[in-house]
């Protein structure tokens, strides 16, 4: 299963048994700036998807006009979660590689350092936009949660900062040594 947003949704219901309408609602909250939804009929695709793989499994419904099926995340479901959020380890490093490797292709281009000039203003744009979102908080967020993003946020963005400036000065040091 490669769709981020499957795998949200599958956190979501491991977090708190659902049905289809509220999990589009809290993934809307909890996920709105960095992950969206086509519609909130992509709930429904992703949930028919989580349960033939045995990730999640119907719990009752609601009687009513339209009952409503309560899902909730099987034991295969809990692992398969954790595994996946462990293989992130490797997707998050293979992308930041594929960055590096992008942006030293400008290593022969003087003339480009603009780029570099540009991708490091926008990671101090980043830097001075993470108070306001470590204080930003979701429906059900703890304080600690709140806490741990901005921590995280800052210390992301710090260390980018400081590797744009270590790219900064091996090119420096490369333009220095051709002259």
């Amino acid at each position: 299963m490669k769709s981020p947003v499957h795998w949200a949704l599958l956190g979501l219901v491991i977090e708190r048994s659902s049905y289809a309408y509220e999990l589009a609602q809290r993934f809307k909250s909890t996920y709105g700036d960095v992950l969206s939804l086509s519609s909130t009929s992509h709930v429904y695709t992703a949930l028919d998807a989580l349960s033939s793989r045995s990730l999640i499994e119907e719990v009752g419904s609601r009687e009513g006009r339209q009952p409503r099926p309560r899902y909730r995340a099987t034991t295969e479901g809990v692992e398969r979660y954790g595994e996946w959020l462990v293989a992130q380890v490797r997707e998050e490093r293979r992308r930041q590689r594929l960055i590096v490797l992008q942006l030293a292709a400008l290593r022969q281009r003087p003339e480009a350092a603009g780029i570099l000039d540009r991708y490091e203003q926008a990671w101090h744009a980043e830097a001075r936009d993470v108070p306001a979102r470590a204080g930003a908080r979701v429906e059900g967020d703890s304080d600690c949660l709140v806490r741990v993003l901005g921590e995280e946020a800052r210390l992301a963005t710090d260390a980018k900062l400081e590797w744009v400036n270590s790219l900064r000065r091996e090119l420096d040091r490369q333009a220095c040594q051709e002259s």
